[in-house]
């Protein structure tokens, strides 16, 4: 997967991907005036919240052209903590070839790309790819990346 790098406007930490190796990411290109990304949003906290016990699954979102104090507003309104890449975006949202909002990409646990998933993602659908791709995180931790 290509690097995401960035300060959350969650949390206000730094955050990368790279740091995430050992378990699934959903990478989450979204836009808070974006209908379809409305709409999906609590899909995303329902897998992150379904993940946080174990630490096998994390989400990270990518804001783009979007407003700090929008997405703020939002997150407020709609749960999820995880980190939101903020500013300028459209570097990352080229390197993983994002062509409409909302997209997401699901990231094994070796770094690589398992799924795309263009348009609104579903918990249960994210789910069955992790079961279908490689089951748990905890099966892909080895050091071979596998």
């Amino acid at each position: 997967a290509p690097p995401v790098q960035g300060v959350s406007l969650t949390t206000g930490d730094e955050f990368d991907l790279d740091s995430l190796r050992g378990q699934w990411v959903v990478v989450n290109f979204f836009a808070t005036w974006c209908v379809p990304c409305q709409q999906e949003h609590p899909e995303l906290v329902r897998f992150a919240e379904q993940h946080a016990a174990s630490g096998d699954a994390s989400v990270i979102s990518v804001a783009f052209q979007d407003q700090p104090e929008d997405l703020k507003a939002f997150f407020e309104k709609n749960g999820g903590d995880w980190p939101v890449a903020v500013g300028d975006t459209a570097p990352i949202a080229l390197d993983f070839g994002v062509v409409k909002l909302p997209e997401s990409y699901l990231v094994a646990p070796n770094g690589v790309i398992a799924a795309k998933v263009a348009g609104g993602v579903r918990a249960d659908d994210l789910d069955r790819v992790i079961s279908e791709v490689g089951g748990s995180a905890q099966e892909g931790r080895g050091g071979d990346g596998s």
